[in-house]
């Protein structure tokens, strides 16, 4: 298992990171071996490595006010 401080949201400071997936091969959603799946060890808060995230243009979003999750 991987560890390696970084900030977590939930906690609002850094907190130290575990990744269960280290091995290569052993993580079942990465094909490749690198799991980008990171959990804080405080609390749970779950941080995703590696993407790059862009605002969703007006229209390709759907009527999410009228979700309730």
């Amino acid at each position: 298992m991987s560890q390696e401080f970084r900030h977590c949201p939930e906690c609002g400071d850094d907190r130290l990171f575990e990744q269960h997936h280290a091995d290569p091969g052993s993580c079942p959603d990465s094909p490749d071996g690198y799991c980008p799946e990171w959990a804080c060890a405080g609390c749970g808060a779950a941080l995703l490595e590696g993407f790059v995230l862009y605002r969703a243009a007006p229209g390709q979003v759907g009527a999410v006010a009228s979700r309730v999750a």
